[in-house]
């Protein structure tokens, strides 16, 4: 069975709406998704408050509280007839999100079990045949294929295969 894993930030959860909305509340501004295009939030926002959006990401229920990417549920369930299926997340990039990401799996994802949660940095080490992740970093060193998930910071990068939606998930790997 081949094995397919799964980045959560910015492909199974919506980190970047959170992010958004905590900056535009906290300094009464409105910055959108397509201000975004082809950068990451830390490009547009003046770096005098970097501090408040690594706040955020630290804060006691930023993980926790994320809005899961349309679809997610239902294609992933589906993935899991045919699939190992297994989630890898960067959590080491900040690690006070390791019990939000959990409890946020167990209650948007109860099907999938935690002995197939990865919390890692660098997703070179997992061994899988598809790693579908909105990071391309991650996915350069990646032994198996890289699947691209659309995120507006890599509109623009090119050299992998890519889905805009789990909709796209769907139709690549169940036809």
């Amino acid at each position: 069975m081949k094995r397919i894993a799964v980045d959560m930030d910015e492909v199974m959860a919506d980190a970047l709406a959170e992010h958004l909305l905590r900056y535009n509340r906290d300094h009464n501004e409105n910055l959108t998704v397509k201000d975004l295009h082809g950068k990451k939030l830390w490009d547009v926002v003046s770096i005098d408050r970097h501090n408040a959006l690594e706040r955020y990401l630290r804060s006691e229920d930023f993980f926790e509280g994320l809005t899961v990417m349309p679809e997610a549920q239902r294609v992933m369930r589906r993935l899991q007839q045919g699939y190992e299926i297994f989630i890898a997340t960067a959590a080491m990039e900040v690690p006070t999100s390791f019990h939000q990401k959990y409890r946020w799996l167990e209650r948007h994802f109860p099907f999938i079990p935690p002995s197939r949660i990865v919390y890692c940095g660098d997703k070179s080490i997992i061994r899988a045949d598809y790693l579908i992740d909105d990071n391309p970093r991650q996915l350069r060193r990646f032994q198996g294929e890289g699947i691209l998930f659309t995120s507006p910071h890599n509109i623009s990068v090119k050299g992998f295969r890519r889905v805009n939606d789990w909709l796209d998930v769907e139709k690549l790997f169940l036809g």
